[in-house]
């Protein structure tokens, strides 16, 4: 029998263990023969990555037991940590630990064999990272793109192009240094060119990047050539396709495609189409497309598999049971694996045959052991903007079967605001979302202007317009679900973490849309943020999205929720790594400060060992469960059995 009670105070299986144990991601997957490879978050275990193997005879095992971590720190969100080498001895596993961000080397077939480092140990702790590995032409080195810290200060950093000796004997050659950010060298076919993509600030990778191509003689590089890309466009991935000839995702036309690329550096766009086939490069090492042979390649259009046929021009989307497919696509002999999710899973890695429609699911925490009757189905909605712009959204409806509201209640509803904020959402199913939809709040993901998937045009209604254009449109979708009915006006919650999270505390101390917010490792301070207050990847981001400094320094202070604590619309919560270098904790602890004692109600949390995000099983536990508590002293309900978050004023 359906109870009545109030949004807010269901009870649901959707529960916090549940949550964490599901806070893990599936990413860096590749084929070796007919091998699945693929790393995966363990929230469990701390929060480390660990490598897995899916071989030939269906077995799959850990190739790496704890306490490996195959992470790193490269422009702190990290790059492909791992790669396979055929060297003289047999084939060997590169990768980096996170604890040293060494480079090490171990035989993959040898359970017995213990990882040795190739890389040398770094004077500071940290102060080299290595990332985007790959092997050398003849397999006596490692080569990828090393970044090196020079000071203590974040933003003193170099980076270069590489080799290491996989025999670990002798010292790091350095290859080349082309731009101040790099992927790692790629190998073309026949040895004798190597590839990488290049761009220096204050551009970012989506803002304009360059295809540099160099010859290989006697494993030395000589001069690059840019063969594509530029200051107004964006290179997101390459492939050598021959000898002579590389396929590359770019956007000359404002939308990423795959264009086939010449040594001199002719293009030709394989299928012209308005819509992304490729993504913002937050990660180096992201694939979005996997040659299938025979002028067909396996892509992923706007979020969906696709294939191109260079042959007639088209873009066809494959029909599957995985509706969202991200950036980690790899094809051998008409079979494609990637990772996958849809509005009733998680994701997972995915082995799809072209041929046949066959798939199979590799990865083993896909499907919550739930009911799916207490999962929302994401509803994809296309709201309007105040400056009559389209504002692309998924609505989360609350859902539980166990349980309907009273009469005339509404619900009440939570903006979530995506990261970047050159980010987006895809409508996937997200256990923290059901987590509170299961309870009877609501939530909305918001694609807002400047979200990556729609274009380059889509994309720069964000310059110059950070903190005003994310917020207006975060509050138009908050306002015409209320308008609509579908809604509590009175109840409407905005939260989201980095750029999410600097959207949440914006829009709290500017508009009057939200009664609460929470604000996850946030960006509190832009002028700081702007001034080296952070990584050197983002430390000049803020040029795009505001304005140089000095010349827009009115702007960065006036758009800083830190400066502008007296304006809160109403309670905030602030959740923070507090090894985060990207966002670091003192920017949230001086806006808590500047709370302290204004009389609004507040709550701050840092967590111990987590940096930008939180990848701890027992974080995530305190993180929600801190959430919804937090809603409901403010929204005026008590969901039972959480915890009660101790609120100041």
């Amino acid at each position: 029998m359906v109870k009545i009670a109030p949004y807010g105070t269901w009870t649901s299986p959707v529960g916090i263990d549940l949550v964490a144990s599901a806070g893990g991601s599936v990413q860096w997957v590749a084929l070796h023969g007919t091998e699945v490879w693929w790393a995966e978050t363990r929230p469990d275990e701390g929060g480390r990555v660990a490598l897995v193997r899916r071989r030939a005879d269906g077995s799959t095992a850990d190739v790496l037991p704890l306490p490996w971590n195959v992470r790193n720190r490269v422009h702190e969100y990290g790059g492909r940590p791992w790669t396979l080498v055929d060297t003289p001895q047999g084939t060997r596993l590169a990768f980096t630990h996170w604890v040293d961000q060494r480079v090490y080397l171990v035989d993959p077939d040898d359970p017995a064999a213990t990882p040795r480092a190739i890389s040398p140990e770094p004077q500071r702790l940290h102060g080299h990272r290595y990332a985007d590995l790959g092997p050398s032409p003849d397999g006596t080195e490692v080569w990828c793109v090393r970044e090196t810290q020079i000071s203590d200060a974040a933003p003193d950093v170099r980076r270069a192009l590489v080799a290491l000796p996989v025999d670990g004997s002798g010292a790091v050659r350095e290859l080349a240094a082309s731009h101040h950010f790099m992927t790692g060298p790629k190998v073309s076919p026949d040895g004798r060119h190597v590839a990488w993509i290049g761009w220096d600030h204050p551009a970012m990778p989506w803002d304009g990047s360059q295809l540099c191509v160099a010859a290989v003689t006697d494993g030395e590089l000589g001069p690059h050539r840019v063969v594509a890309g530029g200051p107004a466009e964006s290179v997101c991935q390459f492939r050598w396709e021959a000898a002579d000839s590389l396929l590359v995702l770019t956007d000359p036309q404002g939308w990423w495609n795959l264009h086939r690329v010449d040594m001199t550096g002719a293009v030709r766009n394989l299928a012209a189409c308005e819509a992304e086939i490729g993504g913002p490069l937050w990660r180096i090492g992201s694939s979005w497309f996997a040659p299938l042979g025979g002028g067909r390649h396996a892509v992923v259009r706007s979020g969906r598999l696709a294939v191109l046929d260079e042959r007639s021009g088209t873009v066809t989307e494959v029909d599957n049971d995985f509706p969202i497919w991200s950036g980690q696509l790899a094809a051998h002999d008409g079979v494609v694996v990637g990772v996958a999710a849809g509005p009733d899973r998680e994701g997972a890695v995915v082995r799809l045959d072209l041929s046949t429609g066959g798939h199979e699911v590799l990865t083993s925490h896909s499907a919550p052991e739930v009911d799916p009757a207490y999962l929302p189905t994401p509803v994809h909605r296309v709201f309007t903007g105040p400056d009559g712009q389209t504002v692309p959204a998924y609505v989360y409806p609350p859902t539980n079967p166990g349980f309907a509201a009273p009469e005339g209640e509404l619900p009440p509803f939570m903006v979530h605001v995506h990261g970047g904020p050159t980010g987006a959402v895809s409508g996937g199913m997200d256990l923290e979302f059901a987590y509170f939809t299961s309870r009877g709040i609501g939530v909305v993901a918001v694609n807002y202007g400047g979200s990556s998937g729609y274009g380059r045009a889509f994309r720069e209604r964000l310059l110059g317009q950070w903190g005003v254009v994310d917020v207006a449109d975060c509050a138009a979708v908050a306002l015409a679900l209320a308008e609509q009915g579908e809604a509590d006006p009175a109840r409407l919650a905005v939260r989201g973490g980095s750029a999410g999270g600097f959207t949440t505390a914006a829009a709290l101390t500017s508009v009057s849309t939200f009664a609460c917010g929470t604000a996850m490792f946030p960006v509190m301070d832009l002028v700081a943020f702007g001034s080296g207050e952070t990584h050197d990847f983002e430390s000049q981001y803020l040029t795009g999205l505001i304005g140089p400094l000095p010349e827009a320094r009115t702007h960065y202070e006036e758009r800083s929720p830190s400066n502008r604590v007296g304006k809160l619309a109403g309670p905030i919560l602030v959740l923070q790594g507090l090894e985060d270098q990207i966002c670091p904790p003192a920017q949230s602890e001086r806006f808590v400060a500047a709370v302290r004692g204004s009389g609004t109600r507040h709550a701050y949390i840092g967590f111990e060992g987590e940096q930008h995000g939180f990848r701890k099983a027992e974080s995530i536990r305190v993180a929600v469960q801190a959430e919804l508590s937090f809603y409901g002293q403010v929204m005026g309900f008590e969901p039972p059995g959480v915890p009660v978050l101790d609120l100041a004023t």
